[in-house]
């Protein structure tokens, strides 16, 4: 029978589970308690929650918020790191971190929107560019079709107009030509 303290965590887990837009598994194993609080300092500024869990109470706390595949990124004693915003920032962060930190720590993998994500592929994210950019590009990329159909839509138009300023320019000169050509003929 689950003490009141393990409902209590499990119910805490499953909250932030819920929330949370990334989810990664990290080995923790050697680092002191200055390294630990390095690391959660670290990670907080880049928007990052470190929890030390119990994989037990997490396993029972991803089935009650209906992520049961959370369980293929925990192994051992686990570190999870935990964000609510951007997912490439708060990749970023982990990075910058594992990329100084000591021999003890490793990441093992994530979980975002209902998928395993590998080391690689949270390395991967880390690559992609931020939020807003790639909001930028993707309204540049639909964009560049709709201008291209528009220059096109266009162009009938503007030779249609091309012709008649044409024929515009040309006209008094034909009101000259005929003007003298009834002056001749009468």
């Amino acid at each position: 029978m689950p003490t009141e303290k393990k409902k209590e965590a499990v119910a805490n887990l499953k909250e932030r589970i819920a929330r949370a837009t990334l989810l990664v598994s990290a080995e923790y194993r050697g680092l002191r308690v200055k390294e630990m609080q390095d690391l959660r300092r670290r990670l907080r500024d880049g928007g990052v929650e470190v929890k030390v869990v119990k994989n037990s109470l997490l396993a029972r706390a991803a089935d009650e918020a209906g992520q049961p595949d959370l369980v293929r990124i925990i192994e051992g004693p686990t570190a999870l790191a935990i964000s609510y915003g951007d997912i490439v920032d708060a990749s970023k962060a982990l990075a910058g971190y594992a990329a100084t930190a000591p021999a003890g720590f490793a990441i093992r993998g994530g979980y975002m929107e209902g998928s395993v994500l590998t080391a690689a592929d949270l390395r991967a994210l880390v690559t992609l560019p931020p939020r807003p950019v790639l909001i930028g590009q993707f309204l540049g990329h639909l964009q560049s079709p709709l201008a291209g159909l528009l220059g096109l839509l266009e162009s009938p138009l503007r030779e249609l107009s091309g012709l008649t300023q044409a024929m515009l320019g040309e006209l008094p000169g034909l009101i000259e030509a005929r003007a003298k050509q009834l002056e001749a003929g009468a």
